[in-house]
């Protein structure tokens, strides 16, 4: 049991709730931005394999080429649209975080489906407590098909994220917005990423404005099953050291148990 002296909240990190999506070298990992699946092969010195099977290593030793925004579950910072560059393993210093779970069904916009304001505004008025702060909204899109695991986005172009809805969710106070998407943004946008730079508060990616969010993350194709149920929870947000835009990573979450805490 863990608690979280400020609210007093209590956790069992005995149960945890892994709403990340793994990372295969198969046809069933997701992919998108037009890339093809990840690769993972072992490493080859003349004759010699890094592959126990194969009879000539003791240890399996693979090389594995991925691309973070586009075969999984990542978090970004905002370096991932600055001219300059940021690293997510210097951006994000804290990581666990209480959050809030949310479903939505995007609208329809001529031939665009959108989370707009007043999904998040309807969704949050079901599932928030007054007078609880919450530091990460988790967005879950629905229907919510299990394939969403292994969809090839690519093309597709998916829901997205409304510039309105993101400057809001920035307004609210969220520092880390989670989603089940592959970008808070339109596909095919023509480089304008109105809902990444709405949440960083990024005016200018060619000189970085001092109030720019720096410490605030967005985390993409996440996979939250139907048996979660909306509601608070406490986020522990895992990435990768990589000092790079953005890292593979592994949100958890936990049920909050206290009641009044919810």
């Amino acid at each position: 049991m863990l608690a979280i002296i400020d609210n007093e909240y209590q956790v069992n990190l005995s149960n945890p709730i892994d709403i990340s999506i793994p990372l295969t070298n198969t046809d069933e990992n997701p992919i998108a931005w037009y890339i093809d699946k990840p690769v993972f092969e072992p490493v080859v010195f003349g004759d010699w394999i890094g592959k126990v099977s194969e009879g000539k290593s003791s240890t399996n030793f693979n090389n594995i080429l991925f691309n973070p925004h586009g075969h999984g579950t990542h978090t970004e910072c905002l370096g991932h649209i600055t001219r300059e560059f940021y690293s997510i393993n210097q951006s994000l210093k804290q990581f666990f975080f209480v959050a809030e779970l949310i479903s939505v069904v995007p609208e329809l916009q001529g031939e665009d489906l959108v989370i707009t304001l007043d999904n998040i505004l309807n969704a949050l008025e079901v599932t928030l407590k007054l007078g609880v702060p919450k530091e990460a909204l988790i967005i879950r899109t629905l229907p919510n098909f299990k394939i969403k695991k292994s969809l090839k986005y690519s093309n597709t172009n998916p829901p997205y994220l409304s510039e309105e809805a993101a400057r809001f969710i920035r307004e609210s106070g969220i520092q880390h917005l989670l989603i089940d998407l592959p970008s808070v943004d339109k596909e095919k946008d023509d480089g304008k990423l109105l809902a990444h730079k709405a949440f960083w508060n990024v005016k200018d990616v060619n000189n970085l404005n001092a109030d720019a969010r720096l410490d605030c993350t967005i985390t993409e194709m996440i996979f939250v099953s139907d048996e979660v149920k909306d509601g608070g929870y406490l986020l522990n947000l895992q990435i990768a050291s990589f000092e790079n835009d953005a890292s593979p990573s592994k949100p958890v979450l936990y049920a909050i148990l206290n009641d009044e805490c919810k």
